[in-house]
Order: structure tokens, then C-alpha cells, then sequence
């Protein structure tokens, strides 16, 4: 694993499920889901690969949908919290506890790909596009990709508006999730300290993620050997500089 991969290993535990928990809610994960199929042209019996899946919400969601899903994590206790919701569900999700960046070679011809809620760019640059590489490997013939990312372009505009550092504070019970951003305009990377009060305790973790424009995204995927690559907003409409959120469909056509 990488620096950048490693640093962000200490951040994804059950502190973040319980803040994230506020704003990934099951309204939320539904419409996540319905707009995943709408995107990726998806219908019952679509061999779906949520990577990283987490703790499920998506994952669950497809396979109640009728889609055949494999949920890949590389944290046994999201993976373990999937179970739990699967079978609570009554639907079937092949979860597989692994590293996003290589897939099993049984993973071939899969009509979708979703990577979810900004869970691209942890790693250099070099191992995201070798992971997009593998990603086209495993699509069949007229098979998608799905991202959902930040908007690079709103998120510099506000953290420049805030002389440079930008401040979320997410509280929850009396607890808090405290985020001090920064972004570094030569390395394309965000860099994130975050700070947890809860439960009496106070704990600290660094991570730092690679945010790319569309045109830059687009040349990495070109390179990886899609054929396609274009881009909306959260709401479906086309992608502009002040979107939300940065949805990239890339195709195998």
C-alpha cells in the first residue's frame, strides 16, 4: 500500500460510520441506488462490483434491486456489517474482503463498476491509474464505470474563500467530527486533519486525497482504455464548474 493509501487506513472505523450515518441515511442510500442503475443502464440480473463497498448500503441496495452484486473492502468490520444487513434484507451480496486496486481474476464481464462517495484518489497517481486499468479489465463489452466525486473546481473556489483552510464540523450527540482541509495546488491534493471527540476520548488522523478535474479524470480513463467518459451532476444534469458533485460514467463504448 502506499503513503497516501496507508494514512487513510486509520480514518475509515466505526467513527466515521457513526458520523456519516447523519448524511448517508437510508432516504440517501435509496436514491444513491436508483441513481446508480440509472446511470450505469441497469436492470435486474446486472452483474454489479461495488468497490470499496463499506459497510453495504449500496451493495444491499442493487442486489434487492435484483442485481448479482460483489462488494469489495479492504475493512473486515464494514465487510461484517454488510453481512448483517444482507440478511436482514433477505437479499445475497458476495462480499469479499480484498485491496480495490486488483480484482479476481473470477471477476470478468461485469455489466457495472461503482466506486461511491468519494472513494478515489487515495492512493499516487501511478497506482489510481493502474486501478482504472484494472477496473476496464473486468467489464465486458459495453460494460460502465461509475464514480461519484467531489467537484475539484467548488472545492478549491471554497477553501480558497476561507484564506486557504476550510472547517467541518459534524456533531452528533454530543460528539464531533472536526475536519480542517487544506489543498496543496501542486500536488492536486487535499490534505485532511481530522479530530474525534466522543465517548470521552479524543483521537487525531492525517489522510490526504487526490482530487482531479474532469479533463484530467477523463485523460486517465482514455488511458486506461475506456472508450467513453461524460459527466453529471447529482440532480442529472450536465456537469458544470460550480457542481456539486462530479458523477463520471466512462464505457467500454
Amino acid at each position: 500500500m502506499t503513503e497516501h493509501g496507508m494514512r487513510a487506513t486509520g480514518v475509515w472505523n466505526d467513527d466515521y460510520l457513526y458520523f456519516s450515518e447523519q448524511i448517508l441515511d437510508r432516504e440517501r442510500s435509496d436514491r444513491d441506488a436508483r441513481l446508480i442503475m440509472l446511470l450505469g443502464d441497469l436492470g435486474p440480473g446486472g452483474r454489479v462490483l461495488d468497490v470499496p463497498c463499506g459497510d453495504g448500503r449500496i451493495a444491499n441496495r442493487l442486489a434487492a434491486a435484483g442485481c448479482r452484486v460483489t462488494g469489495i473492502d479492504a475493512n473486515e468490520a464494514f465487510l461484517e456489517r454488510a453481512r448483517d444487513e444482507a440478511r436482514a434484507l433477505g437479499v445475497h451480496v458476495e462480499y469479499l474482503h480484498g485491496d480495490m486496486r486488483s480484482l479476481p481474476a473470477a471477476l470478468g464481464d461485469l455489466d457495472l463498476i461503482v466506486n461511491w462517495y468519494s472513494s478515489f484518489g487515495y492512493f499516487d497517481d501511478e497506482a489510481s491509474k493502474a486501478m482504472l486499468a484494472s477496473w476496464r479489465t473486468g467489464l465486458r463489452e459495453g460494460g460502465r464505470l461509475v464514480l461519484d466525486l467531489p467537484n475539484r473546481d467548488r472545492l478549491v473556489r471554497w477553501i480558497d474563500a476561507g484564506g486557504g483552510e476550510a472547517t467541518i464540523c459534524v456533531e452528533r450527540a454530543g460528539a464531533y467530527q472536526i475536519d480542517r482541509v487544506t489543498f496543496n495546488q501542486v500536488t492536486g491534493r487535499a490534505v485532511i486533519d481530522r479530530t474525534v471527540v466522543r465517548d470521552g476520548r479524543v483521537s487525531n488522523a492525517s489522510y490526504s486525497v487526490r482530487h482531479l478535474t474532469l479533463p484530467e479524470l477523463s485523460e486517465w480513463l482514455w488511458e486506461a482504455g475506456f472508450r467513453s467518459v461524460r459527466a453529471r451532476d447529482l440532480d442529472g444534469t450536465p456537469f458544470r464548474l460550480d457542481s456539486r458533485r462530479m458523477l463520471v460514467v466512462a464505457g467500454m463504448r
